[in-house]
């Protein structure tokens, strides 16, 4: 979450009021780095989330709100916007915003094995949840939208980082190929520790659906195992966590054969989509002026030092 429209207190106000909102604070989130949101402060001390979304149409964000009422409906830790004139998504400042309601806890620095699992059972009871859901995303961030910014930025790179890149597509194309039955749904698609909440061990929240699209289940297993199961600075994949999220997925959800086989090489290709991301938000940022405090910047070598240490495990 990041800040790249400001608001005022007087505008939060107005926008708020249809929803039966009271306002008499906002505060800038910082913590994503694609939409802005700010805590919404009642003179009751509950709070609210507003997310205005920079890179959607009011159409494309309300296709988020169904999933979240059954999401939460399947008992998941979900946040469900409010809605008036039967409506979750109305526009201010001339872009598509919602306010849900805060949901609490922290995010997971150090994962236990615990919080592991629970994350791992959360996203499988998501896939099973939304197998079947009737949605097909406008807004739709897949392979072949993937595939077209590697292309992009391939001219832009170094020797080095071109060599990684065209590693990395070979190997993914080989086993595509080999392994088939790789099983496909709604994916959340940006399931990191950043977009989960913890009271200690019990998840309390996920966070940021705005990713969501038709994807093969096993990006979404990648990008949560690479996150919460690596070890920095190492960047090395924690084996016992590794091992207590596939347990703990495949208690809900069985993985294929396949998908085990291509694991290793999904660990590898969701961490060059978000050095490509983190690579395209920065040059955006560049390019529209985005500086400040409230905007967040995240690492591309972080991503890319993932990389290179997940393709080390990739077997041709």
């Amino acid at each position: 979450m990041s800040v790249y429209t400001t608001l005022s207190l007087a505008q939060v106000q107005a926008f708020a009021a249809p929803y039966g909102l009271e306002v008499s604070d906002l505060i800038p989130i910082q913590g994503g780095i694609q939409n802005t949101n700010y805590f919404l402060q009642s003179p009751d001390q509950t709070q609210h989330v507003l997310t205005v979304f920079e890179d959607m149409t009011a159409a494309q964000a309300a296709e988020i709100v169904p999933v979240l009422d059954h999401l939460a409906a399947q008992g998941l830790a979900v946040a469900v916007p409010l809605k008036y004139d039967g409506q979750a998504i109305h526009m201010i400042v001339d872009k598509p915003a919602q306010i849900a309601p805060r949901l609490y806890g922290s995010h997971p620095e150090q994962p236990d094995g615990r919080q592991v699992a629970a994350i791992a059972k959360a996203q499988a009871t998501l896939h099973v949840a939304l197998k079947d859901f009737a949605l097909q995303r406008e807004f739709n961030r897949n392979h072949d939208y993937w595939k077209q910014v590697a292309t992009d930025f391939m001219a832009e790179m170094d020797a080095a980082d071109r060599a990684l890149l065209q590693q990395l597509l070979a190997v993914f194309a080989l086993k595509k190929q080999q392994h088939p039955d790789r099983p496909q749904g709604l994916i959340h698609a940006d399931l990191f520790r950043d977009n989960t909440l913890f009271q200690d061990q019990v998840l309390t929240g996920i966070l940021d659906f705005y990713e969501l699209h038709q994807d093969e289940f096993l990006y979404d297993i990648a990008i949560s195992m690479n996150d919460f199961c690596t070890d920095y600075p190492e960047y090395s994949l924690n084996t016992a966590k590794r091992e207590q999220f596939l347990a703990a997925y495949q208690s809900v959800r069985g993985l294929t054969s396949d998908e085990l086989a291509c694991l290793d090489t999904y660990l590898a290709v969701v961490a060059c989509r978000f050095w490509l991301m983190r690579l395209d938000v920065a040059k955006k940022n560049q390019m529209q002026g985005r500086v400040g405090d409230d905007i967040l910047l995240k690492n591309p070598l972080e991503m890319r030092g993932l990389l290179q240490e997940r393709l080390k495990s990739v077997q041709q």
